[in-house]
Order: C-alpha cells, then sequence, then structure tokens
C-alpha cells in the first residue's frame, strides 16, 4: 500500500467516525468532583460516590457499552423518568430511583463545561438537561433538573418537556 492510500483509508476512517466534542475545563478551578471521590465498578456499569454514599448508573437511560457510547439517549417526561427509575433492575437491583435535585447537582463539576460532570467517571454524558424527581413548590407543572452542559440547576415549567434521565440509589 502506497502513502497516499494509507493517507486516504485514514481520512476515511476519521471521517466516518461520529465526532465526540471535547469537554472544556479551566486548569485554575479546582475539580469539585475528582477521580479520587468515585469507584467504578465497570463490569456492573454503576459508579460508588464515596462522598455522598449514592451508588449512581454510570450511563444515562438509552446508553450502555463501557464507555456509554451505545445506543441513544432516552429522553423522557417527568412521569416518564419516575415511571422507568421505578422500573428498572439495572445490575439486579431493585431500587433505582430518581435522583433528587441536590443529588443531581453533587454530579456537576465547577471546573468543566459541555458537559459539566467527571467525563472519566460518566463517560459520553449528554450536555444536556437532566431530570431529577424534586417537584417545584411553585406549582404542579414544575419539576426539578440539572443542564449538564453548564451545570445550571433549575425547575421547568413543563413536566412534559423531554429530557435525559439517570438512575441513583441509595441515600434519602
Amino acid at each position: 500500500m502506497n502513502s497516499r492510500t494509507a493517507l486516504a483509508l485514514a481520512l476515511a476512517g476519521a471521517l466516518a467516525a461520529p465526532a465526540v466534542p471535547a469537554q472544556t475545563c479551566n486548569p485554575a478551578i479546582r475539580p469539585s468532583a475528582p477521580d479520587s471521590r468515585y469507584v467504578v465498578n465497570a463490569a456492573q456499569g454503576t459508579v460508588l460516590d464515596k462522598q455522598t454514599g449514592l451508588t449512581w448508573k454510570r450511563c444515562v437511560e438509552g446508553r450502555s457499552g463501557a464507555d456509554c457510547g451505545a445506543g441513544s439517549v432516552n429522553y423522557l417526561n417527568w412521569s416518564g423518568a419516575l415511571s422507568q427509575a421505578a422500573a428498572s433492575a439495572f445490575a439486579g437491583h431493585k431500587d433505582w430511583r430518581l435522583p433528587n435535585s441536590k443529588e443531581l447537582e453533587s454530579l456537576v463539576e465547577v471546573a468543566c463545561y459541555d458537559p459539566a460532570i467527571n467525563a472519566t467517571v460518566f463517560p459520553n454524558n449528554p450536555a444536556d438537561w437532566v431530570w431529577a424527581s424534586s417537584p417545584d413548590a411553585n406549582g404542579e407543572v414544575y419539576a426539578w433538573g440539572v443542564n449538564f452542559y453548564d451545570g445550571a440547576s433549575n425547575a421547568f415549567g413543563g413536566r412534559s418537556y423531554s429530557h435525559a434521565v439517570r438512575l441513583v440509589r441509595g441515600g434519602q
């Protein structure tokens, strides 16, 4: 194979591979969620947060694999997210649930954005809104979530909106 053919094949492979946006982190900001805070159980697809004692599903709902790169994100409305959590028997456990807003906020990595989460521990996390189980006190149409693009937390005026789902067990 000549060098032109090798270069053409390499370029074709690079173009065929899906582009994964690079997370941006500020080295001047001390990480809030360093690798040392977590214990990854790759065989089960779970992560233990030593700081909170919570066990997280490593991939958001709909994604799987060691790098959470297989499948596509399940975007569900709030009641669908609560139902999916209640029905989950992932890794042989039936006590999965939607995290409350404070639990979900605990995953935010303040030194990074796009996504604002530890991307080594939680790979291929969408830089998007993720539902929390917390309803908002201002009305029955609002519920909380976290935007993992920048780490913002907010109550949405539409439980019918579709957002990503990450499951947790333990705590509360």
